[in-house]
């Protein structure tokens, strides 16, 4: 429940992340354009005029049809008064060989020479920003082409700064929003971390109450065989009693995983294969069943060694159950990842292939006495629990099952 609380707050905060950043770049995104639409209306005035503002256009700024079209008639836009006399723009025109001249020149950030070479540099361009800072427009009028270059820096400092203050705020933003998600998660998750708590005390108190009854009837079979000999009835009460028996272990290991208990352990899985594997030889043998093994030695994995082992052991018990002639196992790292990929030649249908992670569900050529329906349902949740993968398909008549941890 704890990992669980853990992935609340932090989607929590993506999402919050997310949702303040795309309001910041609207607004941030919307000043900018409204900086750059202004540029825009101040280079077309110019334009208009062969590359500086007319003489009447200084003494009786905003009169006109067109400059009352071109930008908002205030203080600080396009259709200021005092515009004509704070812009600060230069203006080069060329003709058909690329000479120029100023026909403009109203700017200290650039000597002439330098205003010259960019205009030359710009003039197979239209319009755009230099060092997102300089707005430009070249366009033609007449035989000769002009390249209007206006600064917009000063008109872009409230922009920089309101950026700056939108990181800091988002920061700041960010950390209120995990400090409050932290609290309510508690809140939040503490009736489901109580009833997680009683669950899991169910689970082991029910593990000992089984294991006693059964531990009796085993015994008593046991009893029973000695006094009258082995039987048909006595040999399926061994088998009940070992099912039960192995399902009371799956549920002790799962509940220790959910704890979390042993996971950030680093233990050899190539030993843990190549165990598993051996162990079961002489049941093989006893099935006429050809084995195949590739187990890349050395190979790590952080987890719990005991999940771990009853993970390969139950692919053991599976391709002894299933396999018709033979079976393979294959570990390997691939793209920094373990992979073990088993494989037999189980006959199985695509409806299998989809029920096979099933609780309970038993392979319609499994015989009714073995198996509980939950061995690959097991090996996927202590699988998904160490964070791993795993994939179960057909192909040419195999089953294929692939863990990657």
């Amino acid at each position: 429940m704890s990992k669980v609380r853990k992935q609340f707050v932090i989607y929590a905060m993506i999402a919050v992340f997310v949702l303040v950043t795309v309001l910041l770049l609207v607004i941030n995104g919307t000043n900018f354009t409204m900086v750059a639409e202004d540029a825009d209306r101040i280079t077309e005035m110019i334009a208009m005029e062969k590359g500086k503002f007319g003489e009447e256009k200084k003494r009786f700024p905003g009169q006109g049809e067109q400059q009352r079209n071109l930008g908002r008639m205030d203080a600080m836009g396009p259709g200021s008064p005092e515009l004509a006399f704070t812009a600060r723009y230069f203006t080069f025109r060329f003709d058909e060989k690329d000479q120029g001249e100023a026909v403009a020149y109203h700017i200290s950030a650039f000597t002439e020479e330098e205003a010259l070479n960019l205009a030359k540099q710009l003039l197979k361009e239209k319009t755009g920003w230099v060092e997102t800072k300089y707005r430009y427009r070249v366009y033609k009028s007449g035989d000769f082409t002009y390249v209007t270059v206006v600064d917009q820096g000063r008109e872009l400092l409230p922009s920089y700064r309101i950026l700056i203050i939108s990181v800091f705020g988002e920061l700041g933003v960010m950390a209120v929003c995990l400090i409050f998600l932290i609290y309510i998660s508690k809140k939040l998750f503490r009736p489901l971390e109580e009833a997680d708590r009683k669950q899991r005390k169910f689970l082991a108190e029910a593990k000992n109450e089984f294991q006693i009854p059964l531990t009796v009837i085993n015994a008593n079979a046991e009893l029973l065989e000695r006094e009258y000999g082995s039987g048909e009835y006595t040999q399926a009460i061994h088998r009940q009693v070992k099912k039960m028996t192995s399902l009371t272990k799956r549920l002790d290991t799962l509940s220790l995983l959910e704890d979390n208990r042993g996971q950030n352990e680093t233990c050899d899985f190539s030993m843990i294969v190549a165990a598993a594997t051996d162990g079961a030889m002489t049941k093989y043998q006893e099935k006429d069943l050809q084995v195949s093994r590739e187990i890349q030695p050395g190979l790590m994995v952080v987890g719990d060694e005991e999940a771990l082992h009853r993970v390969v052991a139950e692919l053991v018990e599976n391709s002894l159950r299933y396999s018709k002639s033979h079976c393979s196992f294959t570990l390997k790292s691939e793209e920094g990842h373990t992979v073990l990929t088993a494989s037999n030649d189980a006959e199985l249908s695509e409806s299998n292939i989809e029920q096979v992670f099933d609780r309970f569900t038993k392979l319609e050529n499994a015989l009714p006495e073995v198996g509980n329906g939950l061995g690959l349902s097991y090996v996927k949740d202590i699988v998904k629990a160490h964070n791993g993968r795993v994939n179960a398909w057909t192909e040419k008549g195999e089953f294929f099952l692939r863990i990657t941890l």
